[in-house]
């Protein structure tokens, strides 16, 4: 009991070091209650405006927003590493909780006057809290996502207002007064309550709530044992499992330092056990809990802000994401898998493993509410009602067992922690609508969508290659959700309109890029984390988790010059035929980054495989054709070649 209690408090103290969302206080003494009362609130709103959809968007938004803006404040100290040492809230963040509330609600009390007030103009008091409420947005942004949003988002308002200062001619513009720009950011729609605040009320929470339920039905350490049970056994078992472990709970989380932390706690010791090197160990689970992000059906929560862009249901883009998921994942397996081949690193014994069928016979039913929110999604029901009967879904499986079972504590607790998960993400969305709000009311998306053009001097490979750039370079400070609001805002309308690719492609593009930022050096989160649990070095774990998770830098480019891979202008067998050939185009290239395919590879073999991996991935059959021979040729060498290796008996080639 106590190595389980120091594993908790080591795995907070990461989570606190790397995830800014985690650093929230847990001693708040007689502010608990009113926390608790707005935690619940906020969750009984949202599951009611998720289900009748009653009340007019701009007020959900004011009261979604505000709510959470006022928990911030009580549980978000001004300074990292104040959360342990406060003993209660301080009396400056309950008057700043408080009147974040009342500016936010402001648009909900005099609602019909700010309407009014677009034709006869805002009032002084109108602007000083347009102004109090975009400065108190920034403050809670700063401390539950940090820094570098917040930079962005303020460019973004001086750009507004100096626009005829600026001298290239490409993105100068007329400015407006600093009066106009908070107001409009404020009180119009496609500012802080523009289209991402808004997913987030109708969309984003109820899936975040519904994965807070599916936690406390334990299916997690369901999905960690039936990973283990369904790959344990092969060659680098351990590692495996860990893959497969996050796959499955990518489906209910989004948070790459998270899955990081919460997997890692406990596949990454059972790696270094087996014999992996820590970096390895620490690389394999945070490329794969980063992965979590575009695994359908959940996905991340940018997902959701795509389908609103996109104007399609949200069974396009799940099942828009389903190749390029498998290929993500199947290119860190058949990675662990090499390496446990290199490093002579078998299975675990089945007397180690659990048993597939006894897992599934006793645990089976805690599957019902993915199966649920998947079924009602491809029936054609709305996300939030698919929403809303998955969580009730989650709520009646969690009865099935004694220690799952909600009493009234433990679903005030659910309701209230329903609320404490989406607030990073509130505060981020709304903050990104700040960015999404000064591209519209300046058009500097088609500004900037000329600039591209013009720099790509009309190559689409340059224009993806400056547009993969500023996603990573975004994603070193920008939460993915953020991110993918910047670039689909700015850089995608350069790529669809410029050059004509299919919006799906080049949205998903965006999204990848964004995404793989948590494990690209120098900042890369969720390595970073991992390695904290390895005891690793962090920028080597960095650089292995790229190494894994190559497929994520290739696969974007793929499927825009050959978008079958996202589902479009489809057909069954050239669908069959893709997905096969990129798989085993994944298998070269994977080997080739590892330097082991039937033998260790010698350099000239690594980079012919690589290349092999690359024609195989591209959905041609002349280049397939090509790529498997060459793939071949290299396995026949290996197979010959007679040095030490060949005399040890090698690994069988199972995954």
């Amino acid at each position: 009991m106590n190595k389980e209690k120091d594993q908790q408090l080591d795995a907070q103290e990461l989570l606190e070091k790397y995830d800014r969302e985690s650093q929230f206080r847990t001693k708040i003494g007689r502010w608990a209650w009113v926390v608790t009362f707005l935690g619940v609130a906020l969750t009984v709103f949202q599951l009611y405006v998720g289900y009748a959809g009653t009340i007019q968007s701009q007020k959900q938004g004011a009261i979604h927003l505000g709510t959470a803006l006022g928990l911030i404040f009580l549980l978000y100290p001004i300074k990292s590493g104040l959360q342990r040492m406060q003993k209660t809230v301080p009396w400056y963040d309950v008057v700043l909780a408080f009147t974040a509330m009342f500016v936010t609600y402001y648009k909900v009390i005099f609602f019909d006057s700010i309407l009014a007030a677009r034709v006869t103009g805002y009032s002084s008091i109108d602007i000083v809290v347009s102004v109090v409420g975009i400065l108190l947005l920034f403050e809670a942004t700063r401390r539950t996502v940090g820094v570098p949003i917040i930079v962005v988002a303020s460019v973004m308002i001086l750009y507004a207002v100096l626009g005829k200062h600026i001298p290239t001619q490409i993105l100068s513009h007329a400015g407006f007064s600093f009066e106009r720009v908070t107001s409009y950011l404020w009180f119009r729609e496609s500012g802080v309550f523009g289209t991402p605040i808004q997913i987030s009320v109708k969309f984003i929470f109820l899936f975040l709530f519904f994965g807070v339920v599916l936690v406390h039905t334990r299916i997690g350490q369901f999905f960690n044992d039936l990973a283990f049970a369904l790959t344990g056994r092969f060659t680098g078992g351990t590692a495996k499992a860990a893959v497969a472990a996050s796959a499955l709970q990518g489906m209910v989380s989004g948070s790459s330092v998270g899955n990081t932390v919460a997997s890692g706690s406990f596949t990454i010791p059972m790696m270094k056990k087996a014999g992996f090197k820590p970096e390895f160990a620490a690389a394999t689970e945070a490329s794969a809990s980063t992965g979590g992000q575009i695994m359908p059906p959940l996905m991340g929560a940018a997902a959701f802000i795509m389908m609103e862009y996109l104007n399609v249901p949200f069974s396009v883009i799940m099942l828009s994401a389903v190749i390029p998921a498998i290929l993500y994942f199947t290119g860190i397996f058949v990675g662990t898998h090499f390496e446990a081949k290199k490093q002579r690193i078998f299975g675990l014994p089945k007397s180690e493993l659990p048993n597939f069928f006894q897992l599934m016979k006793h645990n089976g039913f805690m599957l019902i509410p993915l199966f649920v929110i998947v079924g009602t999604i491809l029936a054609g029901f709305t996300p939030q009602r698919a929403a809303i009967y998955g969580i009730l879904a989650a709520f009646l499986v969690s009865f099935v067992r004694k220690e799952t079972r909600l009493n009234f504590r433990s679903l005030v607790e659910v309701f209230e922690q329903g609320a404490r998960v989406a607030l990073p993400v509130i505060a981020a969305v709304a903050t990104a609508g700040i960015i999404a709000g000064v591209v519209s009311m300046t058009g500097l998306g088609g500004k900037f969508a000329a600039g591209i053009i013009a720099l790509s001097g009309g190559y689409l490979i340059l224009a993806l290659f400056f547009t993969m750039i500023a996603c990573l370079v975004l994603g070193m400070g920008l939460p993915t959700t953020a991110n993918y609001v910047v670039t689909a805002t700015i850089a995608a309308p350069a790529l669809i309109n410029g050059f004509d690719v299919a919006p799906i492609a080049i949205h998903m593009f965006v999204f990848y890029f964004g995404i793989v930022a948590d494990i690209t050096p120098p900042v890369c989160l969720a390595a970073y984390a991992g390695a904290g649990i390895a005891r690793a070095n962090p920028f080597q774990t960095g650089v292995t988790a790229v190494k894994l998770a190559i497929a994520a830098f290739i696969i974007p480019y793929i499927f825009i010059y050959n978008p079958i891979l996202v589902l479009v202008d489809v057909t069954a067998l050239g669908l069959i035929f893709a997905v096969i050939t990129a798989v085993l185009g994944m298998v070269g290239v994977s080997s080739s980054v590892i330097g082991h395919f039937a033998r260790d590879s010698r350099a000239w073999e690594r980079i012919v495989l690589f290349v092999a991996g690359l024609l195989l991935i591209i959905p041609q059959l002349l280049s397939s054709v090509i790529g498997i021979a060459v793939m071949g040729v290299i396995w026949f060498i290996q197979n010959q070649r007679d040095d030490d290796d060949s005399k040890e008996k090698q690994p069988s080639l199972q995954t």
